[in-house]
């Protein structure tokens, strides 16, 4: 098993919080964890507010988001044998600061669902962005892999062709179970897999298709019962994102044909009777939770002889907590001999 951890590179989802404290902090401590026991980090740095920092800092001479120390960490990451891949909440494009938070485009909020041109000009935005940061210290970086904003990638066809047509060859947005109504759309309790990699289909992200030219890598999960998604560290974050809520709701658009009027991800009195998605992120799940889904994974019957666990974590929720939570699991999975570190692949 090669366990690939991704971390979301971001500020809060309203647009508010300091990027050194929840950005560039967080993920200094997380890189020397994983170090310690001789794991890699894939970073999914947030290109649109990235740029939202960086224009803000090229207009008025401040660097007020601590844009310098972002593109240094990103720089020193991959010298250390990290990487850093491409991650886009699309209602940047257009923010604007108004002195406390950033004040996001709600219309541009779906990229799955806009215009293929529009989605291919932010992917290619972001992809400039990232390689002028990373090319001039590491000459062979490739920008391969992408996961989308609220893990939106239905409908498919106009994200996926606008990956493609920019060199992206890999997406790792997909959790298996997930289902969403709401901002965005998604449905994802038909996904081909919830661990292995498979060619996606153009038509709809969650089908296999031999000849598709885009590689899935699904975030791990397991149909678990609520209390299973008990713990202090997912209570931490229920609680903290009720501090920094979106000011106000974006604005729906989405082919009528791709809706689900379910949405697993809402707290319901349904949702304490059926399974749910769990993912396996290592801001929620506590060492011994993560121990035992590994377990789960080593007794499947999986017929490829390499297989890789997408873990998901985001830099912002990344407290000292998880550090000591994480060690336990990182101490655990050092000495099992068939789990290994991974990075996505270049080619």
């Amino acid at each position: 098993m090669n366990l690939i951890f991704t971390l979301d590179y971001e500020i809060h989802g309203n647009g508010d919080g300091s990027p050194y404290s929840l950005m560039v902090e967080p993920t200094n401590r997380l890189m020397n964890l994983l170090e310690k026991y001789g794991f890699k980090l894939t970073i999914l740095a947030d290109v649109a507010e990235i740029l939202c920092f960086k224009k803000y800092f090229e207009e008025t001479g401040e660097d007020k988001f601590h844009y310098k120390a972002i593109e240094k960490q990103l720089q020193n990451a991959v010298q250390r044998g990290h990487d850093v891949q491409l991650h886009i909440h699309s209602s940047y494009f257009k923010a604007k600061f108004d002195g406390k938070k950033w004040l996001q485009n709600w219309e541009e909020y779906n990229m799955a669902a806009l215009p293929y041109e529009r989605i291919s000009e932010m992917i290619k935005s972001g992809i400039k962005l990232l390689e002028n940061i990373i090319l001039p210290i590491k000459s062979d970086y490739k920008c391969t892999a992408f996961r989308a904003a609220n893990w939106s990638m239905i409908p498919t066809e106009n994200i996926y062709k606008a990956l493609i047509d920019n060199g992206i060859k890999i997406d790792t947005s997909v959790y298996k179970g997930g289902c969403q109504n709401g901002n965005v759309c998604y449905d994802y309790r038909e996904a081909h897999s919830n661990i292995e990699n498979y060619s996606a289909s153009r038509q709809n992200i969650n089908y296999h298709d031999e000849n598709g030219r885009l590689t899935e890598y699904p975030i791990y999960t397991e149909m678990r019962y609520f209390w299973n998604f008990v713990s202090p560290l997912r209570i931490f974050r229920m609680i903290r994102a009720k501090f920094h809520k979106h000011s106000k709701n974006a604005t729906k658009i989405i082919d009528n044909q791709n809706e689900t009027k379910e949405d697993n991800r809402k707290l319901s009195l349904k949702s304490f009777f059926r399974k749910n998605a769990w993912k396996l992120d290592f801001n929620q799940a506590n060492g011994r939770q993560m121990i035992a889904a590994l377990k789960r994974i080593q007794k499947l019957d999986i017929r490829k002889n390499n297989v890789s666990v997408v873990l998901i974590g985001h830099s912002k929720t990344f407290v000292p907590y998880n550090e000591k939570t994480l060690e336990k699991f990182l101490k655990w999975a050092e000495k099992q001999k068939n789990i290994q570190f991974g990075l996505f692949p270049q080619d």
